[in-house]
C-alpha cells in the first residue's frame, strides 16, 4: 500500500512582536484579562508590505531544505490560508513562482483553522492514488491585516505566520495513517467575514461598516469546537483501532488555552504530551498546527515511530484530525 509520509517541515514568524501589553495601548483590554481567557501573551505581526506568500516561502524553503529535496522537484503546491495576497490568482500560485517550482501544479485551500490539515488530507489522497509524488502543503495567514484593532473581543486573539511541510510516498507504515474532515456550513456566521466577496463586494458603505475585518461569536464557537474537537479525536482513534493512551504527542490548533485543555482531558493526556505555543504566536488560522509542527520536530519533542494527532477547528464551521506515525 502506499502512503505519505512527511519528509521535512518548516516554518516563519514575522519579527514584529505585539504583546497585551500593547494591546492594552490600543483597546479597553488587559494582559491579565487576555491571558485568562485565551492563554496567548503575544503574537506575531507580518510588516506592511509583507504578505501571506512571502511568509509561505520561507517556511517552504526551511522544509525544502529539511527534505533534501530541490523546488524543481516538487510536483504539487497546496497552500491553506484565509488570507491570500489578491483574491485572484492563488497564493499558491505566486508561492510556486517565487519558489521556481515549474513543474507544480498549485491551488489554494480555504477551510479557516482546519485548512491545513484539510491541505494535508488532499495531498494525501494524491499520494495514494498515485497522481504526485512530492507535495509541498503550507498553511500561511496574514491575519492582522483582516483584524478590526477597534474590536477588543477579537484583536486580541490573532497572529502572522507560515508552516509547511514536504510529503512523499511511501510503502511503510511511519506515515499519515488517517484523515478525518468535517463541516457544518449551517454555523458560517459564527465566524466570518462579511464583505469582500460577491455578497458584499467592496464598497465605501462596506469600508464604513468595517465589513472588511472577522467578525466572530466568541461564546458560542467555545461550546461547539469544544464537542466537536473531543468527537473527532475518539473518530480518529477509533479508526485506526488504537486507545488514547497510544497517542505520543496532540498537536492541537492553537486558538485557546482552554479547548486545548478540554481535548487533552478527553484523551487523559497530560499536558507535557501536547504542543502548546499560542502564548507567543496566539491563533494563526490555518498556519498554526504547521508552525507547531515544525517547533516540535526541531525541538527533537518527535521521534521515529511516535503517534502524532493532529486537529482542528475553524470558520466554516470546518473540524479536521489527522494521525500520524512519524517517519523521522
Amino acid at each position: 500500500m502506499i502512503r505519505s509520509r512527511i519528509t521535512g517541515t518548516g516554518s516563519y514568524a514575522p519579527e514584529k512582536v505585539l504583546t497585551n501589553l500593547d494591546l492594552e495601548k490600543m483597546v479597553e483590554t488587559s494582559d491579565e484579562w487576555i491571558r485568562e481567557r485565551t492563554g496567548i501573551r503575544e503574537r506575531r505581526i507580518a510588516g506592511q508590505e509583507q504578505t501571506t506568500s512571502d511568509m509561505a516561502y520561507e517556511a517552504s524553503r526551511r522544509a525544502l531544505d529539511a527534505s533534501g529535496i530541490k523546488a524543481k522537484d516538487i510536483d504539487l503546491i497546496i497552500v491553506a490560508t484565509v488570507t491570500p495576497d489578491m483574491p485572484t490568482p492563488s497564493a499558491a500560485c505566486i508561492l510556486q513562482h517565487k519558489l521556481g517550482a515549474k513543474r507544480a501544479a498549485a491551488f489554494d485551500i480555504n477551510a479557516a483553522c482546519s485548512g491545513f490539515i484539510y491541505g494535508l488530507s488532499v495531498a494525501d489522497s494524491f499520494i495514494r492514488g498515485g497522481s504526485y509524488k512530492k507535495v509541498l502543503v503550507v498553511g500561511s495567514e496574514t491575519l492582522s491585516k483582516i483584524t478590526d484593532w477597534e474590536d477588543r473581543t477579537t484583536c486580541v486573539l490573532f497572529g502572522d505566520g507560515a508552516g509547511a511541510v514536504i510529503l512523499e510516498p511511501t510503502e511503510g507504515n511511519n506515515a499519515i495513517l488517517s484523515t478525518h474532515l468535517h463541516t457544518d456550513g449551517s454555523m458560517w456566521e459564527l465566524i466570518h467575514m462579511p464583505a469582500g466577496g460577491s455578497r458584499n463586494p467592496a464598497s465605501e458603505k462596506t469600508i464604513k461598516k468595517r465589513l472588511h475585518y472577522i467578525k466572530m461569536k466568541g461564546n458560542e464557537i467555545f461550546k461547539v469546537a469544544v464537542r466537536t474537537l473531543e468527537d473527532i479525536v475518539i473518530e480518529t482513534i477509533k479508526a485506526n483501532g488504537l486507545k488514547p493512551s497510544d497517542i505520543t504527542l496532540l498537536i492541537p490548533h492553537q486558538a485557546n488555552l482552554r479547548i486545548i485543555q478540554a481535548t487533552a482531558k478527553r484523551l487523559d493526556l497530560p499536558m507535557d504530551r501536547v504542543v502548546v505555543n499560542l502564548d507567543r504566536y496566539g491563533n494563526t488560522s490555518a498556519a498554526s498546527i504547521p508552525i507547531a509542527l515544525d517547533e516540535a520536530v526541531r525541538q527533537k519533542r518527535i521521534r521515529k515511530g511516535d503517534i502524532i494527532l493532529l486537529e482542528a477547528f475553524g470558520g466554516g464551521l470546518t473540524w479536521a484530525s489527522a494521525l500520524i506515525r512519524w517517519p523521522l
